[in-house]
């Protein structure tokens, strides 16, 4: 399968938790769960090394997030501007927090069923959910050995349904479509 031949499936697995408070009222938690065909240990080395997070991740990291107290620059796909992030948990193979992410990573039947708490502006809920989303799909393929190459950023939002998955998971949020497109591309 090639990016041109990706299509993503419908909504599902995500939820939102609005958790903020005071200056940090516009900050959602959102929650997004798949079950994953692979042991925890291969989908630990997928969250933690570098060259496997530019596979699949909506970021790169400049060093391994495998140990606590581990600081990497880690950029946004579509933002230039590295944040250098600390990682505070890192329990190999079931548990990872760094940043703004809680990773947790539990074996079940069909192989592990990989959680991610993700603290994002709620103006942004529904596109993050459909961001991870095809992340996810992305990282499915490529723990199975048949890689299509990252799908993030600005070249996300054109194509392969993400437009379609942010309106169905806003819907699902009930929150407002965010508009389309971004002010800072309308400005450009």
């Amino acid at each position: 399968m090639t990016h041109a031949q990706y299509t993503p499936g419908p909504a599902y697995g995500a939820q939102v938790r609005k958790d903020g408070v005071g200056n940090d009222k516009d900050k959602w938690t959102l929650i997004l769960v798949r079950e994953l065909r692979h042991a925890p240990e291969k989908v630990w080395q997928a969250l933690t090394d570098p060259a496997h997070l530019r596979e699949w991740a909506p970021f790169v990291v400049d060093g391994s997030m495998d140990t606590v107290g581990a600081r990497v620059n880690l950029t946004w796909m579509g933002n230039p501007v590295p944040q250098e992030t600390t990682v505070t948990r890192a329990d190999a193979p079931t548990l990872l927090e760094c940043g703004d992410m809680r990773w947790e990573l539990k074996a079940s039947a069909s192989g592990t069923r990989l959680t991610l708490w993700h603290k994002i502006d709620r103006r942004f809920i529904s596109w993050g959910a459909a961001g991870w989303h095809i992340s996810f799909d992305v990282l499915e393929r490529f723990l199975a050995g048949q890689p299509i190459g990252r799908i993030a950023g600005g070249d996300v939002m054109k194509a392969y349904g993400w437009q379609r998955l942010v309106a169905e998971y806003a819907k699902q949020f009930g929150t407002e479509t965010p508009n389309w497109p971004p002010k800072a591309a309308q400005e450009s």
